[in-house]
């Protein structure tokens, strides 16, 4: 089988490649930094699992899931990820991921996963699927969208433009993602909303 792996930390990036290289049925075709490298990278190779983590800049795991499932159906997605978040866990589901692993989860674990994912099977780490199951994310995604945006430093009027809304709707967006995240103001609901990993 042939890997895209899609680490942001060298390190990381380096040690899971010798890792999947050990690996007979296999091959790690390319590796790259975040999911706009892996979205340049894809039409010149062969792939058929893209291995992600989620935290990466420019575009995160799942961001790079979410654009995979309507572009290259055919292509199957599994998450490595230090942060067993619930709300990421659902998200990823959304976007068609079939693995979702821990780093530090033992080696062998990764191999067998990638070939169950192969197979069309769904790999959940076990306590993240319990965890999954707890909070709801309250979320629209104009909200999730917005409250990104702002927890990016950008003003209501750049946010705006971003969307192409107009100031007044995203002003609603985000009155409505801090009321329900019970939250003080809008980087008080970004932070707490990136947290239960719904951002």
């Amino acid at each position: 089988m042939k890997i895209l792996l899609v680490e942001d930390q060298a390190m990381v990036r380096g040690a899971l490649k010798a890792l999947l290289a050990l690996e007979k049925d296999i091959e790690v075709v390319a590796d790259c930094e975040n999911g706009v490298q892996a979205l340049k990278l894809i039409p010149q190779l062969t792939v058929d699992i893209v291995l992600t983590d989620i935290e990466m800049p420019e575009m995160n795991g799942i961001e790079l899931c979410e654009k995979l499932s309507t572009a290259y159906p055919h292509i199957k997605k599994v998450i490595v990820t230090t942060f067993g978040k619930a709300g990421y866990i659902k998200r990823s589901m959304a976007a068609g991921v079939l693995g979702f692993l821990l780093k530090d989860a033992p080696s062998e674990q990764l191999a067998s996963a990638l070939r169950k994912v192969m197979m069309g099977k769904k790999v959940i780490d076990a306590e993240l699927a319990v965890s999954a199951l707890g909070d709801q994310d309250p979320l629209s995604d104009k909200e999730r969208k917005a409250l990104k945006l702002a927890s990016n430093g950008k003003k209501t009027q750049e946010i705006a433009a971003i969307l192409f809304l107009s100031e007044g709707t995203v002003r609603n967006y985000l009155s409505e993602a801090i009321a329900k995240l019970n939250a003080t103001n809008r980087i008080d609901a970004a932070r707490i909303a990136a947290q239960k990993g719904w951002l």
